[in-house]
């Protein structure tokens, strides 16, 4: 998980499945065929690649409109993270959530048994069983088998869905608190409220090449509710960087510290602080410490200085740096006196993705970098 493979998963896409993104973006054809995705995510998660950057490929690659659905689908993450920012409390309540699943499986057998099938791939609903081992076996799945997934879990199975969300972020490579959770809220139809997502069978069916066909799904689920829409809250200032000598903290929401808005302050040190999803796999965390040295190497030559990871009194008594951290692990770990400074690509996307993201498609063409 490094930077470079990243650049070099933008530049296959490009040459690749981009040709042909919108067209086949829906097609799940399975893990061991070349995917019909960017499979960008994990590299963006940890802006280990921005998405400026990104979406600047894109559009020197296919122009005059031709990456308009492929830029699209890369501002939805960046608008699941505004809106978790001005909406903390979904956050907040999905924790309180799947600790409270957890009890329920703990003292309800039944439940306990439909979850530990859903789990481990054990249900018998073709499909699902399928990418309930290939979550676990790969930490990845295509994003429509991820909508289906939830859809089955949430209203066919009956299952809570903060703890579909949860299992989701212990094993996905690119497991995001933002684009997850809200992800999941929408497939229930809390984000939207009253519309929901529904997996159905010729569906799946379809654009699956036919692999799945899936019996016995509840396909007429009215949408889950819930007694109050969470609270708007205002978006937090950011701050400026020190002049003068300054350290930098990295976090694995994001990576690429070259690239930081640092207003001539001097780097004299770079460390890291590693915050992984609660319950967080084996292999998520290798990924992470992994993405974590490979931002530690490069930000150590670029500013000249030591970079290692945060331990002890490692910043001495200068000003503390950071990139702003979303809602989610690595903003809770996060000590209260750094200096959080944000991104141009966030600070001009994240005031309009309040509401719907109507707001933020319809800027697109405003939004994007010169």
């Amino acid at each position: 998980m490094t930077r470079d493979a990243g650049l070099d998963r933008l530049t296959a896409f490009l040459a690749g499945a981009g040709t042909n993104y919108a067209a086949a973006r829906n097609t799940d054809r399975g893990p061991h065929v070349g995917p019909t995705t960017s499979a960008l995510s994990p590299y963006l998660r940890r802006r280990l690649i921005t998405e400026a950057e990104v979406v600047s490929a894109a559009d020197n690659a296919f122009g005059d409109g031709g990456a308009e659905k492929f830029v699209s689908e890369v501002f939805w993450r960046t608008y699941f993270k505004g809106h978790l920012e001005t909406h903390p409390a979904v956050w907040t309540d999905y924790l309180a959530r799947a600790a409270a699943g957890r009890e329920r499986i703990a003292a309800e057998p039944g439940l306990r048994r439909t979850y530990e099938t859903a789990v481990e791939g054990q249900t018998g609903i073709d499909g699902f069983d399928d990418w309930a081992r290939e979550l676990v076996g790969t930490g990845w799945l295509h994003n429509h088998a991820r909508m289906w997934f939830a859809s089955i879990w949430i209203f066919t199975l009956r299952l809570p869905w903060a703890l579909g969300a949860d299992f989701f972020m212990r094993h996905l490579l690119d497991g995001d608190p933002a684009s997850n959770t809200l992800s999941w809220r929408w497939v229930a139809g809390l984000h939207t409220r009253g519309k929901h997502y529904v997996a159905r069978a010729e569906n799946i069916r379809r654009y699956t090449d036919g692999r799945f066909d899936p019996a016995g799904l509840n396909e007429y689920p009215d949408p889950l509710d819930e007694a109050m829409p969470p609270r708007e809250v205002g978006l937090p200032s950011a701050d400026t960087a020190s002049q003068g000598d300054v350290v930098l903290l990295l976090h694995l929401d994001d990576l690429h510290p070259e690239s930081w808005p640092l207003s001539g302050a001097r780097v004299v040190r770079v460390g890291g602080l590693l915050a992984h999803a609660s319950g967080a796999s084996d292999r998520v965390r290798a990924a992470d410490a992994a993405a974590m040295a490979d931002a530690l190497e490069r930000a150590g030559t670029h500013f000249g200085c030591e970079a290692g990871m945060a331990t002890g009194d490692w910043s001495g008594d200068r000003p503390t740096v950071t990139a702003w951290a979303p809602v989610g692990p690595s903003a809770d770990a996060l000590p209260a006196d750094c200096l959080r400074i944000r991104r141009a690509w966030d600070e001009v996307t994240w005031p309009l993705s309040t509401r719907g993201f109507t707001r933020v498609r319809k800027a697109i063409p405003h939004l994007l970098p010169d």
